[in-house]
């Protein structure tokens, strides 16, 4: 089995992008990357100084 590294699983919309998605769609996207987020540090990913709630809000912060 291959090692799983964030950069693998973490999905980045352009503005524009984002901006084409129903409210919905934003909200599954939030709700999957928050477990996302919770599932890598549950094995031990190390978040660069950053709790996964913090690493989650600056997602938002962009736009997300």
């Amino acid at each position: 089995m291959d090692v799983v590294s964030y950069e693998d699983v973490h999905v980045n919309f352009t503005q524009e992008e984002w901006a084409l998605l129903d409210p919905s769609q934003k909200c599954l996207y939030k709700v999957g990357m928050l477990e996302k987020y919770r599932n890598l540090t549950a094995v031990g990913y190390i978040w660069e100084d950053h709790t996964v709630k913090e690493h989650f809000q600056n997602s938002r912060s962009h736009g997300r």
